[in-house]
């Protein structure tokens, strides 16, 4: 019969001798394979000559069996199923131990196992979401923040007032008096009821709920015992202010961490506190990237002659720009001045550009007197000359209502329902 390990718990009854080692057997025959230990194939309940899907059976079926949550007194076999798969799914380990045994394993990786948790090799072999999926961790808070253009120009710290749950001081999380808390008798401490359910001739279907007897929490506490502060639920409500730093060239939905200052409960680590930025709408400046973007007003006489214009910066300086003699700015041009864009995140000194678009803005109606039109005609380019025929048609020239266009546009499309479509192509005339 095959030796097997030392840890007392095998597929079935180890031998040793007194001349050798438990675990640590000569090299044998183990069907058509000789080993130097069988330990880990004795843990996994498999033999030595074991293919890599029977190895593979074998540790699904224990690792479900002895998984913490389905048997939290099993953490130490758990540990050991998954050393073993760990050697053993591994070709290259599995020769050495096969040839060596532990010892050689532990020789080539700098005199110490180089075993992975056994909870991730638990999450890479059933599809979990790796260590930071089953670490423990209350939840994390998430908060959203207002702030203003000026905020995320000049940086700011703002107070936070939040609510949170910690740990109650009285029972020390406890919930009652100590000894007070028993195992579920319903979940038996799992804190989920599992509920079998036939779908269809040979179909069933397993579903999982929260316990009611436990809320999910795997414990009771008797009326009686519980604790007078937090009423059994280990937790009271405390409200905390922190600070928020917010620093210059931060953006709109960037987050900041308070890490561990979430919701407080037993046994588990806290969760973070994240703060999202929410950037209000500004009155004159739009943020792109590093860039600011501003409209600015002019009117026609600034446009062909030139202007000086005044900027309020968001942090209260005044800038002073002026058009260069004979330009001519045209509706929609984009103009731009360096380093007075939004300061760079982490580099403060550093700025984008702030970038403006002129609208210009032509006079009223009739706000010259006809006999001055000449004199402004004089110095203005000359107008394009039309020279009209007679078999050229002359129209008059209205107001566009656009309220009207789309009334007319109703109407027909009701006429043409009505009537069935019209033939030939309409025009429209105003």
């Amino acid at each position: 019969m095959a030796r097997g390990g030392g840890h007392g718990w095998t597929s079935g009854e180890a031998e040793s001798s007194p001349e050798e080692p438990a675990g640590a057997a000569a090299p044998e025959e183990q069907g058509d394979k000789m080993v130097k230990e069988t330990q880990y194939y004795d843990i996994l309940g498999v033999k030595p000559s074991a293919s890599p899907e029977e190895i593979k059976k074998a540790y699904r079926k224990l690792a479900l069996k002895y998984h913490p949550d389905k048997n939290p007194d099993e953490g130490e076999k758990f540990k050991l199923i998954s050393q073993a798969y760990e050697v053993l799914s591994d070709p290259k380990k599995r020769d050495i131990y096969d040839q060596g045994g532990e010892q050689a394993i532990k020789e080539g990786t700098s005199g110490s196992p180089s075993f992975s948790s056994p909870m991730d090799i638990f999450d890479m072999f059933f599809g979990g979401g790796g260590r930071m999926a089953r670490e423990r961790r209350g939840k994390n808070v998430v908060h959203q923040l207002s702030v203003t253009l000026e905020d995320l120009y000049n940086g700011t710290t703002k107070k936070l007032s939040l609510q949170k749950n910690v740990i109650c001081e009285k029972c020390e999380g406890i919930g009652g008096k100590k000894g007070s808390v028993e195992k579920c008798p319903l979940c038996k401490g799992r804190g989920v009821q599992v509920h079998i359910q036939q779908i269809g001739p040979g179909m069933v279907q397993q579903i999982q709920t929260v316990c009611i007897e436990c809320k999910g929490q795997g414990e009771c506490i008797s009326p009686k015992d519980r604790c007078e502060s937090c009423l059994g639920a280990k937790v009271v409500h405390e409200k905390k202010v922190i600070e928020v730093h917010v620093e210059k060239g931060m953006k709109d939905g960037q987050k900041i961490l308070f890490h561990g200052e979430g919701d407080q409960e037993p046994e588990l680590e806290p969760g973070d506190v994240i703060i999202v930025l929410d950037l209000k709408d500004h009155g004159v400046f739009q943020r792109r990237g590093h860039d600011l973007i501003m409209k600015m007003k002019i009117q026609l006489s600034e446009a062909l002659c030139g202007f000086k214009k005044t900027i309020k910066t968001l942090d209260e300086r005044t800038l002073v720009i002026t058009s260069r003699s004979g330009e001519v700015v045209r509706h929609g041009d984009l103009k731009c001045v360096r380093d007075e864009g939004m300061p760079v995140y982490k580099a403060p000194l550093e700025k984008g550009i702030l970038i403006i678009q002129f609208l210009v803005v032509f006079p009223d109606k009739h706000w010259l007197p006809v006999d001055k039109l000449p004199q402004l005609e004089a110095l203005l380019p000359p107008r394009q000359e039309v020279r009209v025929s007679e078999d050229m048609e002359q129209v008059e020239l209205k107001e566009f209502d656009p309220s009207e266009q789309s009334w007319r546009q109703h109407r027909e499309a009701y006429e043409e329902d009505e009537d069935g479509p019209r033939t030939g192509v309409q025009c429209q005339t105003a």
